[in-house]
């Protein structure tokens, strides 16, 4: 939901979060190195077929897409289950535009540094990452004769948010909200903040968004994090000097 657009928390982290900040670095280097045409905010030629040679389609499950990309002379390649898994991997990396990588990198910035924080470097990543593959199948069995490349962090970030919202639902977000035509900021539960955005994939989904690779993405991270042993923690306050006089 882009009109809910969360910008921080006063939920501070024990240790520095190098592993979220090296996955936003690892997402915004290969928008930029490996992508064709990037950047842009609708995408170019060159990604799109990017993306048909690199990034897993859902229809090459089964094995039953066309010889080629629809609207393009661009073969789209057979993939053994192996090849199919690892360019799932790859896609958690790759974004279509500006503005799909902008906010996703929003979101892991704002709510993967304290799920870090509570799962340590190794287990966060292994975590992220299950997360992406576990989205991707969601997104891929309920459209299993779509013939374009599923792309993005997304289903990751929203594993991320499925954990966030079980260990610390009281936190407080800071949200940007329209009101009218201006913009203010709000602050919110966590709960409030990703129950809406949760709610909101099935109320608005958006023309060409994955939308069930986020709720996948959210559920496996809720139901991954409480089998990990995570359960609802007290935010801790954001320390303050005391004013004296």
């Amino acid at each position: 939901m882009i009109s809910l657009i969360p910008i921080s928390d006063a939920n501070p982290t024990k240790r520095f979060p190098i592993f979220t900040i090296g996955l936003i670095a690892l997402n915004v280097l290969a928008f930029f190195l490996l992508e064709p045409g990037q950047p842009s905010f609708g995408g170019t030629v060159e990604s799109g077929e990017y993306f048909v040679r690199e990034a897993p389609i859902p229809c090459q499950f089964e094995d039953e897409c066309p010889a080629t990309a629809p609207g393009t002379d661009v073969p789209i390649p057979d993939r053994t289950l192996t090849s199919f898994l690892m360019s799932i991997l790859f896609s958690t990396f790759l974004h279509a535009d500006i503005l799909h990588i902008g906010f996703n990198m929003l979101f892991l910035w704002v709510f993967g540094n304290n799920v870090e924080d509570y799962l340590g470097p190794v287990k966060y990543v292994l975590f992220y990452l299950a997360g992406g593959i576990a989205a991707a199948f969601a997104h891929i069995f309920t459209n299993l004769g779509s013939d374009v490349p599923a792309v993005g962090a997304s289903g990751a970030v929203a594993a991320v948010l499925g954990a966030y919202i079980v260990l610390y639902p009281r936190a407080r977000v800071n949200v940007l909200v329209p009101i009218i035509i201006i913009w203010t900021v709000l602050q919110l539960s966590a709960f409030i903040v990703l129950g809406l955005w949760f709610v909101g994939q099935f109320l608005l989904p958006q023309p060409g968004v994955a939308w069930q690779a986020h709720v996948g993405g959210f559920i496996f991270g809720v139901i991954g994090i409480f089998l990990l042993g995570g359960r609802p923690h007290k935010p801790q306050p954001i320390w303050q000097p005391e004013w004296r006089y």
